[in-house]
């Protein structure tokens, strides 16, 4: 009966090998590698090779295609010390991978060698926990919350259309929420504007706003602009942000919005709403037409709904 060490040894006579030495002086040679770690989440903390992206052996088989979608390209597998390493790629190669090989000596030899390293930035545990359903989705994973993390988006209005864009954008953990309100919560708001509370009113709908993010998801930093998006304002404020969440509820700041961000070139995630209809759009600019483009002029005051 077999046993691991024939195991180990039918698998390596089954797949490439190659050494930290090999893969070292290809990369400064200028070849392109896909390089694949498959440590755990506890040693990859401690480093990894420059470039290298990271997949545990615990999902590999259903996640490795979200994270090396090209079969043709060339890949390096490598772990601690090539045990690991050697499996996944013999797994790889199973999978259709046509130029598959796995890195002896493993990280502990690259280390050894003395080449440089990495330290990745990773999430926390509590934020593991908090994100988890993220995490398992391929289309955002660790990298994708990462980059959510360190995103910055303005929304501009904290009432009806902003109370719950606040909500889910502070809880799918965008990292940087900008909040633009000039209104103080009152108590025929509460209806609607969930982001709001009884013990709120009379003060700011953006410093309310605030409060019940930070108790939501303490990893956001929310920055209150209690003043009126106006035109000398408009594109010094915008510039800070990567994206832009309309939820105001006029049409001449609507306008002002479209105009610096068509100027700035920032996304522009617009709402409305009328009794029981509703519109979402995603502006874009210079992808597509703008709001200007489909609204030219705005309608006369008395045409507004109230």
């Amino acid at each position: 009966m077999a046993n691991f060490r024939d195991l180990l040894r039918q698998v390596k006579e089954q797949i490439g090998e190659t050494t930290p030495e090999a893969v070292k002086e290809r990369l400064e040679g200028g070849e392109r590698l896909s390089l694949l770690d498959v440590r755990e989440q506890d040693e990859v903390e401690n480093g990894i090779v420059p470039g290298a992206r990271t997949l545990s052996r615990a999902h590999f088989e259903s996640r490795v295609e979200d994270v090396l979608p090209d079969k043709d390209a060339e890949v390096v597998v490598y772990c601690a010390s090539g045990v690991r390493s050697a499996f996944a790629a013999k797994t790889l190669t199973d999978l259709g991978y046509s130029k598959v090989s796995s890195m002896g000596g493993g990280f502990i030899r690259w280390k050894d060698l003395g080449y440089d390293y990495d330290f990745p930035r990773v999430l926390d545990a509590s934020q593991r926990d908090r994100y988890s359903r993220h995490l398992i989705l391929p289309e955002v994973g660790e990298e994708g919350q990462m980059k959510m993390l360190d995103s910055k988006v303005l929304c501009i209005g904290a009432g009806g259309l902003g109370s719950p864009a606040l909500l889910y954008l502070a809880a799918a953990g965008v990292g940087t929420i900008g909040i633009v309100d000039s209104d103080v919560v009152e108590e025929n708001n509460l209806q609607r504007q969930i982001v709001h509370n009884t013990e709120r009113i009379g003060i700011l709908k953006a410093e309310s706003a605030r409060e019940t993010i930070e108790k939501l998801n303490p990893d956001v930093k929310v920055n209150v602009h209690p003043f009126r998006i106006e035109s000398p304002n408009a594109k010094e404020l915008m510039s800070q942000y990567d994206v832009v969440v309309d939820g105001c509820d006029n049409f001449d700041t609507r306008y002002v919005i479209n105009d610096a961000a068509v100027e700035l070139r920032k996304p522009v995630v617009h709402g409305s709403i009328f009794r029981f209809e509703g519109m979402a759009s995603t502006f874009v600019p210079f992808e597509g037409p703008c709001y200007r483009c489909l609204y030219p002029e705005a309608p006369p005051p008395e045409l507004a709904p109230t």
